[in-house]
């Protein structure tokens, strides 16, 4: 090392030591307690991610006991009093701060999990989290045969112990605003039902005019592909868009996910069909995007609650963001699609950019969420909102659910599932999560995609011709600078306020809808 280079070093640790002598004692502690919590979960999200890739299937009896164990522990710890005691010693000093800095951003953030942790009873926690594997293991075995009967006592378990967790939030105003509180703070039942509602007003005509446009021809898609080729397609767009595979990587399963085990280990899922090319590859981006945001956190937020995502809606913006309106851009194929064909040259060799591109973007009333279109994507979104209310207000039972499941696709989308499996065992969420709260996120990520990728086109009008020469470095940097490196620091509607001087519209996404399907299908 040369010495300029040792009078660098030795000067950054001079500071850092400084700063930490200044740093109030009690801050450290409390810093240091949340370490060793954040560690535990850290460890309990590689053993979820090992039960929905490689564990094998006998696995799950001791894989509960191992996950409740763990959140039985970090449940204590967080909750036994020793955190609420230094957040209160912290108090004079959390009101010399600056609101925005890390150390009163931590406080904050910490006292209102705290908060919220502190109502649930560390036995409801373990509890609750054997249902949740063995909830996983029978809704993956009922997928497989087509049968919902086959996990319909563990859903109604789960329905029991969604209920009992709203149970210990009086204060709430309806009983799925606990569950939405903990996926998206600053969010209820009252306000999304408001949002979604000026939305279906708009998506609605939308979808019924082009419905009566001739259908587009999708039959590209639905060749041959073989898996392999699939996967090694989508990791050459991974490494081309950025995903760092010294910092994580992607494997299968049956229901695609991120999950990240530390900023330096962001893992992501996928699915391939091989007589259908979208679900591999745009699952693949969509991970990809919750992964940038995880990957893109701050250093110094590690081992803290600020390290991670603001909300469901926020982290869903940025993987609907890169999915829809990076990845099923014209300009992305522009880019891209050459390199497609010469993997699949038999298969998409004669079809044109402008056949493939109307192909990925059409419209169609389908029974599948994940496969859906950016104008019907919403109504599937807004059904089991729908239905998560429905069961959580007794009005609903939870061996009827396949049933109300069918009327609601059949009445909203002119689609009725042909069995359990495309129907209301499609998603695995309620299986492994709880009900309540676990899916309004993608709307509200739809809604704040469109907004952030106004204000980053806005800062910078020359982002979409680098993405058509396969450049996402401006838009990944602008996301990074404005949304990744501040983690949870910020509340959504903060978020949106400081990045686009807006609360939450519809307005943006529905601009961008008309204007690229309005191009698309001449209307």
């Amino acid at each position: 090392m040369s010495l300029e280079s040792e009078i660098i070093v030795s000067h950054y640790f001079l500071l850092m030591m400084q700063t930490l002598e200044q740093t109030h004692p009690t801050f450290l502690k409390l810093k240091s307690l949340l370490a060793e919590i954040e560690d535990i979960y850290g460890a309990t999200s590689v053993l979820h991610w090992d039960q929905k890739t490689y564990m094998p299937s006998k696995g799950s009896g001791a894989r509960g006991r191992q996950l409740a164990t763990l959140n039985q522990i970090a449940h204590e710890k967080f909750t036994d009093g020793t955190i609420e005691q230094l957040l209160d010693d912290l108090v004079s000093y959390e009101r010399d701060l600056p609101y925005d800095s890390d150390e009163a951003s931590l406080i904050r953030l910490t006292r209102r999990d705290c908060d919220r942790a502190s109502k649930v009873p560390t036995e409801f926690e373990v509890r609750f989290s054997r249902l949740q594997t063995d909830c996983y293991e029978a809704w993956a075995i009922a997928r497989a045969e087509q049968n919902f009967a086959l996990v319909q006592p563990m859903l109604e378990r789960m329905l029991e112990m969604s209920r009992e967790y709203s149970g210990f939030f009086p204060e709430a105003q309806h009983i799925a605003d606990p569950h939405i509180e903990g996926s998206d703070y600053g969010m209820s039942a009252v306000s999304i039902r408001s949002t979604f509602a000026e939305l279906r007003a708009q998506l609605v005509p939308l979808i019924d005019a082009i419905s009566h446009q001739p259908p587009v021809d999708q039959s590209c898609l639905q060749q041959h592909y073989p898996e392999a080729e699939q996967f090694a397609f989508c990791q050459s767009v991974l490494k081309q868009m950025g995903y760092d595979s010294e910092r994580g990587r992607q494997d299968k399963t049956l229901h695609p996910f991120m999950t990240k085990f530390s900023i330096d280990d962001v893992r992501i899922t996928t699915r391939v069909y091989e007589n259908d090319l979208r679900q591999g590859l745009f699952s693949t981006i969509h991970e990809m995007g919750h992964a940038f945001y995880e990957l893109g956190n701050a250093p110094e937020l590690e081992g803290t609650p600020l390290a991670g995502g603001v909300s469901s809606g926020v982290h869903e913006s940025q993987s609907r963001l890169w999915e829809n309106l990076v990845g099923r851009s014209r300009p992305f194929w522009h880019y891209f699609y050459p390199q497609l064909q010469a993997h699949f040259p038999s298969q998409l060799g004669a079809i044109p950019l402008d056949t493939f591109y109307r192909a990925i973007n059409k419209v169609n009333r389908s029974l599948i969420r994940t496969d859906a279109d950016e104008i019907t994507y919403n109504l599937h979104v807004m059904i089991r909102f729908d239905l998560e209310l429905d069961l959580l207000e007794g009005t609903l039972m939870v061996k009827d659910l396949p049933a109300a499941w069918n009327d609601r696709y059949s009445s909203d989308l002119g689609v009725t599932p042909t069995s359990d499996s495309n129907g209301v065992l499609q998603d695995v969420h309620w299986y492994t999560g709880q009900i309540g709260g676990m899916f309004q996120g993608y709307t509200l990520g739809n809604l704040m995609s469109a907004q952030f990728f106004d204000a980053a086109i806005a800062a910078h009008p020359e982002i979409t011709d680098r993405i058509a020469i396969g450049d996402f470095t401006v838009l990944h940097d602008w996301l990074q600078t404005n949304i990744y490196r501040h983690g949870r620091k910020y509340t959504a509607a903060e978020t949106l306020d400081r990045v686009t001087g807006k609360s939450l519209s519809t307005q943006p996404l529905m601009n961008y809808i008309r204007c690229k399907y309005g191009e698309l299908y001449g209307i």
